[in-house]
């Protein structure tokens, strides 16, 4: 059996004062959670969540990390970084950081690789755009983003694959439950025929496409899906909760 995992991605939200709060919240709603539980939180709430969380339930997690130790990358922070401000998890390219920040499958790789030698645990983000769904390209995107994204890695296991269809994410519309098993099912024997079978079976798979309490129920009762990667919907204790209940 593989532990569902669910995460929160803040994104771009919460100050310090505001992120302590709502972890603060969330604690005792989530503090008997039968997956795992994580708040992937902007790089200045990182301090102040980590001391938050100690003694709950709740993992802490980043959003981001760069593949050198350190150097001229204005803007980024290094695993090292991380590890030492306390945090376990980081997403790494999600559709923003590759929309907006030129982030490719090739730096997707470095970091990740990076990540998994520092000993943080990365959720790799994967997805097609709403024109390439429509072109009947998903598969071709995903197995590239798979192939690319994770070379060279030998635990496979040791990632977290989020499936996020582009055009699902901020946008109210979401995949049917069958259309996102169907995609994680196709990402699980992608790993399995280019990586290792074995490994494709313990790997766990979110859906991160616009997950909230009305469809999670739907969405994680699918065979194929290990959890969620919650934007919106884990901005407020009581929603991102509902969803961990499920």
């Amino acid at each position: 059996m593989r532990k569902p995992i669910i995460a929160g991605n803040w994104k771009m939200n919460k100050t310090r004062e505001e992120a302590v709060a709502l972890v603060t919240a969330l604690k005792p709603l989530v503090k008997d959670a039968a997956c795992d539980v994580v708040v992937c939180v902007p790089f200045t709430d990182i301090p102040a969540v980590a001391e938050a969380v100690k003694g709950s339930s709740i993992h802490l997690g980043a959003q981001n990390v760069h593949f050198a130790p350190s150097g001229a990358y204005t803007g980024e922070i290094s695993a090292d970084m991380l590890l030492e401000a306390g945090v376990e998890y980081v997403i790494i390219g999600h559709s923003e950081r590759r929309q907006y920040f030129g982030e490719t499958d090739e730096t997707v790789n470095k970091r990740t690789l990076t990540a998994l030698e520092k000993g943080l645990k990365p959720i790799v983000c994967v997805g097609e755009t709403l024109e390439e769904r429509e072109t009947g390209k998903t598969e071709q995107v995903l197995e590239r983003q798979i192939k690319e994204g994770l070379k060279g890695i030998d635990s496979i296991a040791s990632v977290i694959i989020a499936y996020e269809p582009i055009w699902a994410i901020g946008t109210g519309k979401t995949a049917t439950a069958q259309q996102a098993n169907e995609t994680i099912g196709f990402i699980r024997r992608t790993i399995a025929e280019n990586f290792c079978p074995k490994c494709a079976e313990k790997i766990r798979i979110q859906y991160g496409g616009s997950m909230n309490a009305k469809n999670a129920h739907e969405l994680m009762s699918m065979p194929e899906i290990d959890g969620g990667l919650i934007g919106g919907a884990s901005l407020k204790a009581e929603d991102f909760a509902a969803v961990v209940a499920m």
